[in-house]
């Protein structure tokens, strides 16, 4: 399975019904197979047939019996979990995480490094440091890990997992090529097949094919405030490229003319990725040094070090700077995820990104400020929920992508 292509997109029709069955299986297993056949609505030879083909690969095994009203009892038939294992790497916005995973989508190992805020190349190095630990760790795995998946931020191109990447010049943003080629670095040192996929994609795929539960096929992933993964009909929207969920549009050259007061940026501008509070929360103590050192006090950290993580246990602490700016960052989110509501209709808008970590009030103001800004029928029966897979869902979401492309490739 080694020689598997994970960038490839498109998928015979052989392919998406192998696909199909796993998600069966992985969702329902035990089952039998003319639970599956009634499932899919195909006859259940054609399914003995991709079955058997399962079998013969080891990634599913037969069980006991079910029980029968009348006749031959049918065999029950479940996923191997230890058939095969996959690599995942995410980032957000507080560190990076490396999982290891089997077919099921349970992590086997993890280790996680503070995110680098850095250049890309530093960055690349990272994930390819996170990964050589990872294999450390998991030597007894070794022979059956098919493959890498790569949850990153920048414009990820589907056909070739080339990146680009947001790099800020000044206060100006621009989006350079990467100079480091992570998909041929990768696979040239670990040799196991690699996909890369933008973050926010990877995170909403990992939610719906291991956690949201409720058969959700219309989702919206915010990643922040920035980027946003977007499931149509249950299957990753990628746009034409591989470049759709991307929120924001920019243009260098007129920055400094296209403001507008409400907001501040403007909502279709580029914002930080971490919605500004930050700077916000800096901006208010730097003026107010009473206020200043209650805070270092609080966090134990000196006011130009702040990071999202000191905001958020202020906010636990009910500091009052603390939770101005996250009730201002959340009405400026709930305006954006608005709009992708009257566009998108989704049946659940997922945050995460690090920014479930934000607590219940930051949650119940986007989701009010939603019902305000949205199209009421657009928006009374859609679920704003937190990421329920959190710091995990990049890195799981790109391991699990991992996993379907080479079982649908058998």
């Amino acid at each position: 399975m080694r020689g598997v292509d994970l960038q490839r997109e498109a998928l015979s029709e052989k392919e998406k019904r192998n696909i199909e069955i796993l998600d069966i299986l992985r969702k329902r297993g035990p089952i039998s197979r003319p639970d599956i056949s009634r499932d899919m609505g195909i006859n259940v030879v054609t399914i003995s047939s991709y079955i058997d083909e399962f079998i013969r690969h080891n990634l599913v095994f037969e069980k006991d019996l079910d029980v029968s009203v009348g006749g031959r009892r049918p065999v029950l038939l479940d996923l191997n979990p230890h058939a095969g294992f996959a690599i995942g790497v995410g980032l957000n916005l507080m560190n990076m995480v490396g999982l290891l995973v089997d077919l099921k989508g349970n992590i086997i190992t993890k280790t996680q490094n503070p995110c680098p805020r850095a250049s890309v190349k530093e960055i690349s190095e990272c994930v390819l440091d996170i990964v050589r630990e990872i294999l450390r760790r998991s030597k007894g795995y070794a022979a059956n890990i098919h493959g890498i998946g790569v949850g990153i931020a920048g414009l990820v191109n589907k056909s070739n997992g080339m990146i680009h990447w947001p790099q800020k010049t000044d206060h100006y943003y621009t989006y350079a090529s990467v100079d480091v080629p992570l998909k041929g670095l990768m696979e040239k040192e670990f040799n196991l097949p690699t996909l890369i996929e933008n973050d926010a994609s990877s995170a909403c795929f990992g939610e719906h094919w291991l956690n949201l539960g409720q058969g959700y096929k219309d989702v919206i992933y915010m990643f922040s405030g920035v980027g946003c993964g977007i499931m149509i009909n249950g299957e990753v929207y990628r746009g034409a490229q591989g470049y759709a969920g991307e929120t924001s549009i920019y243009n260098y050259k007129e920055q400094d003319d296209f403001n507008c007061k409400v907001g501040n940026p403007c909502f279709v501008k580029r914002w930080d990725i971490d919605l500004g509070i930050v700077e916000d929360v800096k901006n208010n103590l730097v003026n107010d040094k009473a206020k200043a050192q209650d805070f270092s006090k609080l966090t134990q950290t000196a006011v130009e070090d702040i990071a999202l993580k000191n905001v958020f246990a202020a906010a636990r602490a009910n500091n009052s700077i603390a939770l101005q700016a996250l009730e201002k960052a959340a009405k400026a989110l709930g305006i954006k995820i608005a709009s992708f509501v009257n566009l998108f209709n989704p049946e659940v808008v997922v945050i995460g990104g690090g920014l479930e970590e934000a607590g219940d009030d930051f949650l119940r103001k986007v989701s009010s400020t939603v019902k305000d800004w949205a199209f009421r029928e657009s928006a009374e029966s859609l679920k704003i929920v937190y990421s329920q897979l959190r710091e995990n869902a990049v890195a799981l979401g790109a391991a699990s992508l991992v996993m379907q492309r080479v079982f649908a490739q058998l």
